[in-house]
């Protein structure tokens, strides 16, 4: 049970870091870049396949959910 818990712990400190870079990238509040994200399917990419984006640079993984919402709609570039 523990270990479930500190992979919890990781997954979520990779979803707030993600939220935040691409806050910054796009000049978004923290608020307005989770909304985006969830909105347009950035927030499920990262759920699922967090397995292989945390291992990737964050560049990679806010290029990727770029990717991911403007496939969905999102109009950030």
């Amino acid at each position: 049970m523990m270990e479930n818990n500190r992979s919890n712990y990781n997954r979520i400190t990779y979803f707030i870091y993600c939220i935040n870079k691409f806050a910054a990238k796009y000049k978004l509040s923290a608020k307005d870049s989770f909304n985006y994200l969830h909105k347009f399917g950035g927030m499920l990419f990262l759920d699922e396949f967090y397995d292989v984006e945390h291992q990737l640079s964050f560049n990679d993984a806010i290029e990727d959910l770029t990717l991911v919402c403007k496939n969905n709609g999102g109009y950030l570039q």
